[in-house]
């Protein structure tokens, strides 16, 4: 029998807290796989460097200086925990916004986290903030995107770059493909865990999960939050986050949520075929294939459970079902073919490499 569940899109600007349960029951309702476990990747991206210091303080902290030690302190918590972190600076350097997606990219990271911290002309406001990839905007939160956007105008050769996208213009996010709507749903789990930390843990002001044009993010194919902190703008929380314990915390805040997070989601690692003996051959149904990862949930493939995927090349494919038995597969070969996947076929797997049945 095949577990098939329901996906639906939620939010506006923040996320209730109903919402954000009606999220966990969705991922919790998604059959537990058994494969071996390997490390869960995670890029880390210290927001802003070198010639592009971020937001500005009249007190002369910089928001560059401030993230980078958050972003290190959280490396080596999810380090000691067992994940693999590739960060995207390590020091004060400069990067496009283009090498810090491409970074997460190339790693094919599970999760990419961008940390910085906010700014406002009125210094009495505070609190912290979680921003997904998305185009239901409010002007307030397309005035963060525009800020953390504008790094563009910093690179040299941006109009051919991007490709004309123009930070300033809301047309520009509104062009944009949506690259990361089918990872929305573990983007808002992972930034609504993030929020509920702050909160509850530091007792800082909860401004909410939100979503916004980020072009770091709509450009990095998995699940993506960009975190502010807090205002450095405001005296009190401008000095906390300036601050050893204040940086500290807040790491501390991020990686409880990303290992709640892997709880939620029961990650789990891509199919390793190992035979019985040399000559034992596993038969798998092939169902796709394509250049983007795609997570093994069954909204990701017309409902089917029992996925499994292995990576040739730049190319990912994408398998149904796993048997010894050839009869077996051939019939749930007619099964996925009358489901929405008249293409698919099967593949065998002898000592680890792919071959073509039929």
């Amino acid at each position: 029998m095949i577990k098939v569940c329901s996906k639906s899109l939620f939010f506006n600007h923040s996320l209730t807290g109903k919402a954000i349960l009606i999220i966990i029951l969705i991922f919790s309702c998604y059959p537990q796989t058994t494969f071996a476990q390997k490390p869960f990747k995670i890029v880390i991206d210290a927001g802003h460097g070198g010639k592009d210091p971020g937001r500005p303080n009249k007190s002369g902290i910089k928001e560059k200086d401030i993230v980078l030690n958050i972003a290190l302190d959280l490396g080596k918590k999810l380090e000691n925990s067992g994940n693999e972190v590739i960060y995207t600076r390590k020091k004060d350097i400069f990067l496009t916004l283009r090498q810090r997606a491409n970074i997460a990219n190339e790693a094919d990271a599970d999760l990419f986290i961008s940390i910085h911290c906010n700014a406002f002309h009125d210094h009495r406001v505070y609190g912290s903030e979680t921003f997904v990839y998305g185009l239901h905007v409010s002007k307030a939160n397309f005035d963060v995107a525009l800020k953390e956007n504008e790094v563009i105008f910093l690179e040299e050769d941006y109009e051919e770059n991007y490709q004309g996208f123009d930070p300033k213009s809301p047309e520009s996010l509104i062009g944009l493909t949506l690259m990361q709507e089918e990872y929305l749903d573990q983007s808002i789990l992972l930034a609504s865990f993030v929020q509920d930390n702050f909160t509850k843990d530091l007792k800082r002001k909860n401004r909410g999960v939100k979503q916004s044009g980020f072009w770091v993010l709509h450009n990095t194919y998995m699940p993506s939050i960009l975190i502010e902190a807090g205002f450095m703008t405001n005296n009190s929380e401008g000095a906390y986050l300036n601050s050893k314990k204040g940086q500290t915390e807040i790491s501390n805040s991020i990686f409880k949520a990303v290992e709640k997070y892997k709880q939620a989601i029961n990650y789990s690692n891509d199919f390793n075929i190992k035979p019985v003996n040399e000559n034992e051959i596993v038969y798998k149904v092939q169902i796709a294939a394509g250049k983007r990862r795609l997570e093994l949930k069954s909204y990701n493939f017309k409902g089917l459970s029992s996925l499994s995927r292995i990576k040739q090349g730049s190319i990912y494919k994408y398998f149904y079902s796993s048997s010894k038995s050839l009869e077996e597969i051939r019939r749930k070969q007619k099964y996925v073919r009358s489901n929405g996947f008249p293409n698919a076929y099967i593949v065998g797997f002898e000592n680890g490499k792919l071959f073509e049945i039929d």
